[in-house]
């Protein structure tokens, strides 16, 4: 009797440390360890990230973080843990929070436009992925890559083109830049290199030339039209006599980007710089802009005409005003300087 009391006692006390264990087990891989209230959080993994950096960064998205530490241990995924940006949805267990940040790496979405130097484009993406802009402009100046392939410090910035991409958030400085050289190239199809070529421009000639015509105009109906006075002026071997590259010099020679400048002097059309273009024929150096697609396309199928000229139209702001003469030019030029007058546009 007293050895089948005891064998009863043996059974029950087993089946409830069972129980226990059953229930610990089931609690720390498989109960709802999350505690936001979004459907799904986001965590981001840098590459020098251990277990006790993620755990911290886990630490306002779970209920237990001491559960999540003994998964991982378990799962073998302590010493394990890959960079990358990763989705837990709400009411994961740890086993599913685990195999999310082991396996299902996520793209992030790129995006960037109108970046006027190198420097602008590294820290806009820098802010959407984990490499730092400092690592992203010494890939993008690159030396032996710019040597390769063609480009200078000065129009590098040609090879990048508006837009929104997808990457890992870890991929590396070299791999970003091997991605938009592949675009580079994707971009400048037969049909592009066509129309380039009949310009008698190269694609880098092409990406300044519309760099100028971006700067120009926020209307896309006139970039054509634009681009046509300029290319007029280039066949004719005439200074482009462009604004916005003397606008650019003044940055440049005070190296102040952020500087806003609403009107040119004629003072500023005698500072030396090769971006000064009432000074030097021809194209600039480099582009002043990063251009959008439609102003690269405005000088790729410019518009046919016999203008020289333009300004901005008072009546009209936003517009311009073309004329084929430079007499007919000045009489525009003089309502434009009335109207920057009037409203006290002095700079």
């Amino acid at each position: 009797m007293y050895k089948r009391k005891l064998l009863l006692i043996s059974i029950i006390f087993g089946t409830f440390v069972g129980f226990i264990f059953i229930f610990k087990f089931y609690k720390i891989f498989f109960l709802n360890n999350t505690k936001f209230k979004n459907d799904y959080s986001y965590v981001f993994i840098d590459r020098d990230d251990t277990i006790d950096s993620l755990k911290n960064q886990l630490l306002p998205l779970l209920k237990s973080i001491k559960d999540f530490d003994i998964a991982a241990y378990k799962k073998g995924y302590t010493y394990n843990i890959k960079p990358g940006k990763y989705k837990i949805d709400r009411g994961m267990g740890n086993n599913k929070i685990i195999n999310s940040l082991r396996s299902k790496r996520l793209a992030v979405k790129v995006t960037f436009n109108n970046q006027e130097r190198l420097e602008d484009l590294a820290g806009r993406i820098s802010y959407q992925i984990e490499a730092d802009s400092l690592d992203l402009l010494n890939s993008f100046k690159n030396i032996s890559f710019l040597k390769e392939f063609g480009f200078n410090e000065e129009n590098a910035l040609s090879m990048y083109f508006p837009n929104t991409y997808e990457v890992y958030w870890d991929i590396l400085p070299d791999d970003f830049r091997k991605k938009m050289e592949n675009y580079f190239k994707s971009f400048w199809n037969q049909k592009r290199l066509n129309l380039a070529n009949a310009i008698k421009l190269n694609p880098k000639e092409i990406y300044i030339l519309a760099s100028i015509v971006q700067k120009e105009s926020v209307k896309n109906e006139e970039k054509n039209r634009i681009a046509g006075v300029y290319i007029n002026r280039l066949r004719r071997n005439m200074k482009l006599q462009a604004d916005p590259t003397v606008i650019y010099a003044l940055k440049k020679l005070n190296n102040n980007y952020n500087r806003i400048i609403k009107r040119v002097l004629y003072r500023d059309l005698k500072i030396e710089s090769l971006y000064n273009t009432y000074r030097y024929k021809g194209l600039p150096p480099g582009p002043i802009s990063m251009p959008d697609i439609s102003s690269i396309e405005a000088v790729l199928n410019y518009e046919k005409h016999d203008y020289l000229y333009f300004v901005v139209s008072p009546s009209k702001p936003g517009y311009h005003l073309f004329s084929k003469s430079l007499k007919k030019h000045n009489e525009n030029k003089k309502k434009y300087t009335r109207w920057l007058n009037k409203y006290k546009i002095y700079r």
